[in-house]
């Protein structure tokens, strides 16, 4: 069986804006957490892992981790190792326990994976594998009709620093608003956890939120927000990274037969997705109940489904866009991110598939 512990942050709208500066402040700490660590960390592998924590969220972006656990596809790719999970609301709490060495592995947005690279000195994660690209967008009340109905308005995102906190901030930046960590600014920003921003919503208390799927589509059908911008219109192709999967180094090394496992897993289950179409809803449903104690509506699920793609390609040529976007946003410091992917053991079992390689873009391994 798989043991679930449910780690969310909730921030409220204040509460947000007030915890702005310690989040940034914890982060950097847990960087420095990890690159002691991963100093630490053996040359050679331990063997496969006793167990093996993995992060995710409850949304639909994560869908292959969702999969992977009511499909049983995880748990057999990774046999005798026993699968722990964490539920979290977004990724700096994530990465947090990662850095903490409290999980090994964890489904996540880009940005928070990145942060966490440079903040380590590349010491404390390596992203494995990409998990689904597209699933967000920046939706609002009625009566924002244009970018510049925006000025003075309140907006959410899931938390400080997380990838849609970091695409909304630096988009208004283009769009020539200013914006501050600490929720001043033409706009005002508040991370605010996705539950309580559909409420807040609904009550009048924010203007819009820019979040990932389940969530957009539940602004919409059961809050009755528009579509302001579709993140995928901001991108070549429409396609940019909204999850990938990401591992802690020291775990990496020490048990890469694991990791190999894991990345089977995963690999089955968004192959599950591809195959299963006419099933996928019925079955991250099923997921997200399990993690949350309710389903979504049948309407939420198949328009979030819409507008989301699940592919093992990290879209690796996207990144350093990503950091640009995060320093805009003043949420990441300056670094570099060269070996950030380790893509060696998917594409090794890609070969073995018969499957072409998945690039890393020039930024690690592959």
């Amino acid at each position: 069986m798989t043991a679930t512990s449910r780690v969310t942050s909730r921030l409220g709208l204040v509460g947000g804006m007030m915890m702005a500066g310690a989040i940034v402040a914890s982060a950097a700490l847990a960087g420095c957490a990890a690159q002691s660590a991963a100093d630490e960390a053996p040359a050679a592998s331990t063997g496969p892992a006793d167990e093996l924590r993995l992060g995710l969220f409850a949304n639909v972006t994560h869908a292959p981790a969702l999969v992977g656990l009511e499909e049983g596809l995880l748990n057999d790719a990774l046999g005798e190792t026993e699968l722990t999970t964490s539920v979290f609301n977004a990724g700096p709490a994530a990465i947090e326990a990662l850095s903490a060495g409290a999980i090994d592995a964890t489904y996540i947005g880009p940005n928070p994976s990145i942060n966490t690279f440079i903040q380590s000195g590349g010491q404390s994660a390596r992203i494995v594998a990409g998990a689904a690209t597209g699933g967000a967008a920046l939706v609002v009340a009625d009566g924002i009709d244009t970018v510049d109905d925006l000025e003075g308005t309140t907006l959410a995102t899931p938390q400080l620093g997380n990838t849609q906190d970091v695409a909304l901030r630096s988009w208004l930046a283009d769009e020539g608003f200013e914006t501050d960590t600490t929720g001043g600014g033409d706009v005002h920003i508040t991370p605010t956890d996705n539950a309580q921003t559909l409420t807040l919503f609904q009550q009048g208390g924010l203007d819009g939120a820019w979040l990932p799927e389940p969530w957009v589509s539940r602004l919409i059908i059961d809050a009755g927000a528009k579509v302001l911008v579709d993140e995928a219109d901001l991108w070549e192709d429409g396609a940019f990274p909204t999850t990938v999967l990401l591992v802690r180094a020291e775990f990496l090394a020490e048990h890469p037969e694991t990791v190999r496992a894991l990345i089977e897993g995963h690999e089955a289950s968004v192959a599950w997705l591809g195959e299963h179409a006419d099933e996928a809803a019925d079955v991250i449903n099923a997921g997200i109940e399990a993690e949350t104690g309710k389903p979504l509506a049948d309407a939420v699920i198949d328009r979030a489904l819409e507008h989301v793609t699940f592919s093992v390609d990290p879209h690796a040529e996207t990144f350093e866009t990503l950091i640009e976007n995060g320093l805009a946003a003043g949420t990441q410091k300056e670094g570099s991110i060269d070996g950030v992917f380790d893509l060696r053991i998917l594409n090794e079992l890609r070969a073995d598939a018969g499957d072409e390689p998945v690039s890393a873009g020039g930024l690690g391994e592959e």
